[in-house]
């Protein structure tokens, strides 16, 4: 591939591509430039340096999110952001620390930003109320993804894991404790987080600063 046929798009595809496939430690200017068949020294034509490549490999994760409509109902529209938000990361798994950990100028994050903001406003809440919603969905979507995507048990081992530990578990001692492990060793209960469950929890602590 001759480096003028190079675009910033193709750069950050591949970019994204390859920390998808191996994580984003293992992503040089020098990998990637090989993977793309040219020189290290053509990539600089179109990012300025590792540090732009990954603001612009982010803002690309960003634009994934659903934008919420600035005249759309306003919980669902969050809702909606959230799953979206939920699917990204989760197909991106090194955009997260990224996304906590740096402050992103990108055209995707304002826009997001703006929507985002914009529902909230149109529906009642103040500047300062839209800014801690949409921190609280945040939070907990980041938090969530995070401990699904580093959890040590895969959810199909819940029932025997419960089984394997439950000997450890002393019921004088740890009484609730062993009762949940009861249960799902027993069946009783699957042990798995629900989203969506978390997520209204959120949304309905919320809806307090609805105006009447």
């Amino acid at each position: 591939m001759a480096s003028r046929t190079l675009t910033p798009d193709m750069i950050v595809g591949k970019a994204i591509a390859l920390a998808d496939a191996a994580g984003i430690q293992k992503l040089s200017m020098r990998k990637l430039a090989a993977a793309l068949d040219v020189t290290a020294m053509s990539l600089y034509n179109h990012v300025k340096n590792k540090e732009d490549l990954l603001d612009l490999m982010l803002d690309q994760v960003v634009a994934e999110f659903a934008r919420p409509d600035v005249d759309g109902q306003w919980d669902n529209m969050i809702r909606r952001r959230a799953h979206s938000m939920r699917t990204a990361l989760k197909a991106h798994p090194w955009a997260l620390s990224l996304l906590t950990s740096r402050i992103n100028l990108g055209a995707a994050m304002f826009a997001d930003m703006n929507a985002t903001t914009g529902c909230l406003i149109t529906s009642g809440f103040t500047y300062a109320q839209a800014d801690w919603a949409k921190n609280a969905v945040d939070s907990f979507t980041y938090g969530y993804v995070l401990q699904e995507m580093n959890f040590p048990v895969e959810p199909d081992q819940y029932q025997a894991t419960a089984r394997q530990f439950l000997p450890m578990i002393s019921k004088a001692d740890y009484p609730y404790f062993h009762g949940a492990a009861v249960a799902v060793a027993d069946g009783a209960y699957d042990g798995q987080t629900d989203f969506d469950f978390g997520l209204s929890m959120v949304l309905d602590g919320l809806r307090k600063w609805q105006p009447a």
